[in-house]
């Protein structure tokens, strides 16, 4: 299949392959939330979490397919992590709003302790409790057709990897010879590829907030750079004396994001998981124009991460059509009517700006995008079933 298939409409029938949502990322825990100590094995763990609290029904569990059911009580949106030692994320879900209630399923294959974060604000350390798993479990699918559909997959992330690296070579090479103009046309292709790896973004640990982070992680302390500072230097500031530097800091960083991509595992319920959490945060963030404050291009990442999110999902096919095929039906419906929508934005090349769009556009790619999410959500509860 040709890479402009893949960016521009790719059915999701058509593909066969899969991603992992995996992160990595380091914190201190904070104090605040209270926990039974009853057995969390063979059932689901309910989080009710507020603005000052991260309560949850058991602290135990056993090793396997777990389930959590975060409902968000408080006045701000929230966020759902779950850590192994190290900080590692094993699992996350993002912009709980007020009165949402989400179901979270993860492979969880080996003992250990492990901390369970509310972050009331999506800001900070978050509330945090201890959750002890016992047992052990056996990992990954027997299913051959999902392991060779896995197997695909990390072929089809390391391939977007080596183009990321390429498109992200020739827009550092245009901001440090100062040629603005084409430094703004090749942002967005450059970015292209890292939409599209998105549901296994997060594995990548900090090299993903290095990448990707926002202007807002100056309020953490931490340095702003990777793509949008470079796009700040661009549309908003002009060039500044470390605007080479940064690009090059960029570049070096996606090659480690390419070697990196390599060791991948993914595992089929993270892969559900990751989809939902991505789409999630396309229906809530990046639809409003939040993500590309400066250039403007947000449908370019929109459209990576739908045409990402139909080839994780994609390898999840053969469990879908079996378990519940009136959802993979819906699910093709979907993407399809998403993608005629993206595709009626089209301008040249690439797609209009944001800022071109109107108020009825941007609603009716709210609905879309919402009704596609809505669908997503039940594939890891199809994917978890015994």
């Amino acid at each position: 299949m040709s890479r402009l298939a893949l960016r521009f409409g790719a059915p999701l029938a058509l593909a066969a392959l899969t991603a992992l949502a995996l992160t990595g990322c380091t914190g201190q825990a904070q104090p605040g939330s209270t926990a039974t100590t009853g057995a969390g094995a063979g059932g689901a763990i309910t989080i009710t979490a507020s603005d000052t609290a991260c309560d949850l029904s058991a602290t135990t569990a056993q090793a396997g397919t777990l389930t959590f059911r975060f409902t968000n009580t408080g006045s701000k949106v929230n966020e759902f992590y779950l850590y192994a030692a190290g900080d590692r994320i094993v699992t996350e879900a993002e912009n709980i709003t007020p009165g949402l209630s989400r179901e979270i399923k993860v492979e969880v294959t080996e003992a250990g302790t492990y901390t369970v974060a509310c972050k009331p604000g999506m800001s900070g350390d978050g509330i945090r409790t201890q959750l002890t798993v016992t047992g052990t479990a056996p990992k990954g699918s027997s299913d051959a057709k999902l392991t060779t559909a896995v197997a695909a997959y990390t072929k089809y992330v390391e391939s977007e990897t080596d183009e990321l690296v390429e498109e992200t070579g020739e827009f550092v090479a245009a901001v440090k010879q100062g040629d603005v103009a084409k430094a703004k046309a090749l942002y967005p292709k450059a970015r292209m590829p890292w939409e599209e790896i998105e549901p296994v973004a997060d594995a990548f640990g900090d090299l993903d907030h290095r990448i990707d982070g926002r202007e807002a992680v100056l309020a953490t302390g931490a340095k702003f750079t990777g793509f949008h500072r470079l796009e700040r230097d661009l549309w908003k500031t002009g060039l500044q004396p470390d605007s080479g530097a940064v690009a090059d800091q960029l570049l070096a960083d996606v090659k480690q994001i390419a070697a990196k991509a390599e060791t991948v595992e993914p595992e089929a319920l993270s892969i559900a998981g990751g989809v939902d959490a991505l789409l999630d945060e396309v229906a809530t963030t990046k639809v409003t124009g939040e993500e590309e404050r400066y250039s403007h291009t947000d449908l370019w990442d929109v459209k990576g991460n739908v045409v990402g999110s139909q080839q994780a999902l994609a390898a999840l096919r053969p469990v879908i059509g079996e378990r519940a095929p009136e959802l993979l039906k819906a699910l093709d419906a979907r993407f399809v009517a998403l993608t005629t929508l993206l595709d009626s934005h089209r301008a040249g090349d690439g797609y209009r700006l944001y800022t071109q769009l109107t108020p009825a556009d941007v609603g009716a790619l709210t609905v879309a995008l919402d009704a596609l999410s809505q669908e997503v959500a039940k594939v890891p509860g199809v994917v978890g079933a015994p």
